[in-house]
């Protein structure tokens, strides 16, 4: 039997960029640590943040303002908060794809 993916829509979450062009993204906390994490984005509205091999992120409602921004960094930092604490950071690489649709399916 195959493990059930755990693939949960983010709602809120808050993209920052600071003067030299670094994005920083916050999230809620999730359980366990990321493994081999990476941000999937197409320019869109809508992203995908893989946190480990059975868990990833959709981002939906990117603000307009986000879409050149994110799509001209090769890494960003994550946080993760809990109860306005940070339960952990980490930076993942963005990869640029077509369409994140097909990843979604």
């Amino acid at each position: 039997m195959a493990a059930k993916k755990e693939l949960d829509k983010e709602n809120r979450f808050d993209i920052l960029q600071n003067e030299e062009g670094e994005i920083l993204i916050i999230i809620n906390s999730y359980a366990g640590g990321p493994e081999n994490p990476r941000f999937v984005y197409d320019g869109g509205n809508t992203a995908l943040l893989y946190r480990t091999k059975d868990s990833a992120v959709v981002f939906h409602d990117i603000p307009e303002t986000a879409h050149l921004p994110l799509k001209s960094v090769t890494s960003m930092l994550i946080v993760e908060v809990e109860d306005e604490d940070v339960a952990r950071e980490y930076t993942v690489p963005v990869r640029l794809v077509k369409d994140i649709h097909t990843y979604l399916k």
